[in-house]
């Protein structure tokens, strides 16, 4: 998959430049950070994150993919998602999809990159 070049830009102006793995296109939202190396999908779906634009603190995301059955609610709550890396080929015979495919079937925007 061709990753396209991203920005991340903040109110105050500062920008952070890094790659899409995923949906074309801008979203705005209250940046917030996860501490969690695991229940990403959990974190995609969870209501406490609707609007939000999520930032892992975990350097790789995607090891394991996601699944239909590690949602929290009927539909992605965050309006973005950021991480370091991204792993696009997941390592689990639970897997139905990776990381980026889930969130482009979705289209929501994703960032990875420093």
């Amino acid at each position: 998959m061709t990753k396209e070049p991203a920005i991340l830009l903040l109110a105050d102006g500062r920008a952070f430049r890094g790659q899409s793995f995923g949906a074309k296109g801008e979203t705005t939202g209250e940046i917030c950070f996860n501490t969690g190396m695991t229940g990403y999908q959990e974190i995609f779906t969870d209501p406490l994150y609707c609007g939000q634009i999520v930032t892992m603190t975990s350097p790789n995301i995607g090891n394991y993919g996601v699944n239909p059955e590690d949602v929290e609610s009927d539909r992605i709550q965050v309006s973005g998602f950021v991480v370091k890396e991204v792993t696009e080929i997941p390592s689990n015979w639970w897997s139905t999809q990776s990381v980026g495919a889930y969130l482009r079937e979705h289209n929501i925007n994703r960032h990875s990159g420093n």
